[in-house]
Parts: C-alpha cells; sequence; structure tokens
C-alpha cells in the first residue's frame, strides 16, 4: 500500500493483533475500517467519541493542505478535525475505506482522551512497540 502523504510503500506492523500501515519515510500511520476502533478497545478507551462514523458525519474541515488520496479506492479523502486543545487535523476516507494520521498525530490525539485506570499510559507504550521499527 502507498502512503497517501508521500507516496512511498507503507510496512504493515501487527500488534496485539491489530495491524496498522506505517510510513518509514514520513512516520504517518493508516487505520483501515474498525481498526481505530479496535485499537480503542484494545486500550480501554471505547466509548469514546473518536469513531470513524462520527469522523464521516462531521463537517468538513478547513485547510490550506492538500487533499490526499486513500490508499484503499484512490478518492479524495475528507478533512477532519479529532480531539480538543488542540484539534488535530486527520483524512478520513468519505467512502469509510479508513484514517490517515500524519507523523505524531495520533500521540497528540493519544494525549487528550479521558485517563481510565492506566489506558493512556498503555497506549503510549503500545505505540512505542508498535513503532519500533523506525529506529
Amino acid at each position: 500500500m502507498r502512503c497517501p502523504a508521500c507516496g512511498n510503500l507503507m510496512i504493515v506492523v501487527e500488534h496485539e493483533n491489530i495491524e496498522l500501515d506505517y510510513c518509514v519515510n514520513c512516520s504517518g500511520v493508516w487505520f483501515d475500517a474498525g481498526e481505530l476502533e479496535l485499537f480503542l478497545e484494545t486500550m480501554e478507551l471505547e466509548g469514546t467519541s473518536l469513531s470513524l462514523d462520527d469522523i464521516l458525519t462531521s463537517p468538513e474541515a478547513e485547510s490550506a493542505e492538500k487533499k490526499r488520496k486513500c490508499p484503499i479506492c484512490g478518492g479524495k479523502m475528507k478533512k477532519a478535525t479529532v480531539g480538543h486543545e488542540p484539534e488535530v487535523l486527520i483524512d478520513a476516507c468519505p467512502r469509510g475505506d479508513g484514517l490517515w494520521f500524519d507523523s505524531g498525530e495520533v500521540g497528540q490525539l493519544i494525549t487528550q482522551l479521558p485517563e481510565k485506570s492506566d489506558s493512556q499510559g498503555r497506549v503510549i507504550t503500545f505505540l512505542g512497540e508498535v513503532f519500533t521499527a523506525r529506529d
């Protein structure tokens, strides 16, 4: 699969039964449909307002950033904001194929999720283990 940001081939990284497509060149992450929800469930953070359906029904975000093409269907993705203070700008396939996070955006979003027991720490550990491939 090609990276929607830089066009390089991405690698598949699997951890705790979640497969993410990761670009070793620009450090972006692609979540296929359902993977974000599975990720949040695995990290015991389900019930947050972060879901593909919520993102797809939200208004299009204003951005000077060029629209990216979905690596699955090739269609132009919607710019959407998630989180708060600051909002994180992500790309979502309007067909529901998945979500694209540029480098660091997943981490920014995770720090904004409500803390439930040690979930935030587990997520940070998860991300650190998954993306050590870049080192």
